[in-house]
């Protein structure tokens, strides 16, 4: 496996945000986002096996693991350490961009798939696979980044437009600047989450937290 970092923080999105976990990064991505924070994601980093990162797993000490990148699904062995991860009795979250099919992902109480749908800002709408959502259940969730209202009506038309059986999170680009789109949200009276990135609020846009 191609490893960008490994390293133990809060959980700055999504539904379980503040949770102390463990990312494991991995390096490579199928798409190329306009606005993409992890770049330095997309190459480089050091290859490791599945025993190599479980271990380094291990070193810290919550049952909470995100699979991040980059996209963590075009990994090789992902699936090796996924189960040798649920055989060890850890929780964990598979960080996706959506354009990857996910029937392969293990139907278990101990995964929750956190799955992007992108918006126009990010230039690759055309690559999210709406089919994706029929695999979501209540224990996954939904997100999307929004930039400016053009991102927000596009989200409101997918979500007018098709069944979504998870949570919804609604992110402001950058992660921080949440008024507007409250308002937004509010206006329309979507049941949905509206948050920030916590990480990006504590610690700006350090690497490795």
């Amino acid at each position: 496996m191609r490893i960008s970092e490994i390293f133990f923080s809060l959980q700055g999105e999504g539904v379980l945000m503040g949770t102390p976990t463990t990312f494991v990064r991995t390096v490579g991505c199928n798409l190329d986002c306009t606005w993409c924070d992890t770049k330095y994601a997309r190459e480089g980093g050091e290859e490791m096996s599945v025993e190599e990162v479980f271990d380094r797993v291990e070193r810290h000490p919550t049952p909470f693991v995100s699979l991040t990148g980059g996209e963590p699904l075009i990994q090789e062995d992902i699936y090796r350490l996924l189960d040798l991860l649920l055989e060890n009795n850890y929780h964990v979250t598979i960080e996706t961009n959506g354009s990857i099919p996910l029937e392969q992902i293990p139907n278990s109480e101990e995964i929750m798939i956190s799955m992007d749908i992108k918006c126009p800002s990010s230039a690759m709408a055309d690559r999210n696979m709406y089919d994706n959502l029929e695999f979501l259940s209540p224990r996954d969730q939904v997100k999307f980044v929004i930039a400016d209202r053009v991102d927000y009506l596009f989200a409101r038309k997918v979500l007018r437009e098709h069944e979504v059986n998870a949570p919804v999170v609604m992110t402001p680009m950058g992660g921080t600047k949440l008024r507007p789109l409250a308002e937004w949200v509010l206006a329309d009276k979507l049941m949905v989450r509206v948050m920030p990135q916590m990480h990006k609020l504590i610690w700006g846009d350090r690497r490795g937290v």
